[in-house]
């Protein structure tokens, strides 16, 4: 069965929006014909970031009955959110559709045509806020690659969009096709939709006291050193008690529960790329054991390592 995939767009779209997803399907449907992807805006053709002008249907003209509309996003998408007609012909099509979705600040065109309201959604991390505060029936998730709730499927900024199509053709065709497209394509299999758009350290805000941050470049250097509370006071050069008030506020996490998320994007790292056994890999990181690390990968990532391994390894099996 041929699926078709529309791609919205509109004056000010920015072009990996639009090129991510749809070289993702185009090379699906390449291979087992289950896709056809359409590019379309009102008015038909459309100006995107840098000047480039794209050939386009007219969504005024595109009949019911697409499988998926995704929606690029764009340096306009205020002006595109606010667009009356591209709100009604979006409605329209997506009425009908098994999935809607959208690439970056396309979800402020999906909100504005009311295709948002109850779900959990997520867009580029500097709009996040916003999106929250302009939309308080969404429930927006700040921190994630891309966010699937029943037909809704948004994912964060720019080279996100790949990710997301990724995942989706997963969910049509099977990990074995995705994989096949992702090393096509010279990129990685995919980053799980909860894995954060950035490193656990590159989120924490900046930090003053010079002891504390040479401390977080410290774990972030040596996940698997044996980071006590005490150990890590003394390298902050606080005292226990202070450095236990002070951590928190600085970070935004207690000290244990920053060391495990480190500790968990260390793990993932070497599962995505190896194939060392459960327990080395524990070992490695930090955790001391493979049950200390499942624990540990189902708190933070919703996902057991193996689990983890089987979706998003980006060497060995084709």
């Amino acid at each position: 069965m041929q699926r078709e995939v529309l791609v919205v767009g509109y004056d000010g779209a920015v072009l990996t929006d639009i090129a991510g997803p749809v070289d993702v399907f185009d090379g699906a449907g390449k291979v087992c014909g289950g896709y056809r992807v359409r590019l379309a805006a009102v008015g038909g053709g459309f100006a995107v970031s840098g000047g480039l002008r794209m050939e386009a249907e007219d969504l005024r003209d595109v009949a019911a009955g697409v499988d998926t509309v995704l929606v690029a996003g764009g340096t306009a998408f205020e002006a595109a959110a606010a667009d009356p007609e591209l709100r009604r012909h979006l409605r329209r099509v997506a009425d009908g559709a098994r999935r809607v979705g959208s690439v970056c600040t396309g979800a402020f065109v999906l909100a504005g045509a009311g295709l948002l309201d109850g779900a959990r959604v997520t867009t580029h991390w500097a709009f996040c806020d916003r999106l929250a505060a302009e939309n308080p029936s969404v429930e927006v998730v700040p921190d994630a690659i891309h966010v699937r709730d029943g037909r809704v499927v948004t994912s964060a900024g720019v080279t996100a969009g790949i990710d997301l199509a990724l995942a989706l053709v997963e969910q049509d065709h099977g990990a074995r096709l995705a994989r096949l497209v992702a090393r096509w394509m010279v990129v990685f299999l995919q980053r799980p939709g909860g894995q954060s758009q950035f490193s656990v350290r590159s989120r924490v805000p900046p930090v003053r006291e010079r002891g504390l941050r040479d401390l977080l470049d410290a774990i972030a250097d040596d996940p698997a050193a044996s980071w006590t509370v005490e150990g890590m006071a003394r390298r902050a050069a606080m005292s226990p008690r202070h450095f236990a008030r002070v951590f928190p506020r600085r970070v935004g996490v207690p000290p244990a529960r920053y060391v495990e998320r480190v500790r968990v994007e260390a793990a993932a790292g070497v599962l995505e790329s190896g194939d060392e056994g459960l327990d080395v890999v524990a070992r490695r990181c930090g955790f001391g054991s493979a049950e200390t690390m499942r624990r540990a990968f189902q708190r933070v990532l919703g996902v057991t390592p193996g689990g983890y391994r089987h979706r998003f390894r980006t060497t060995g099996a084709a």
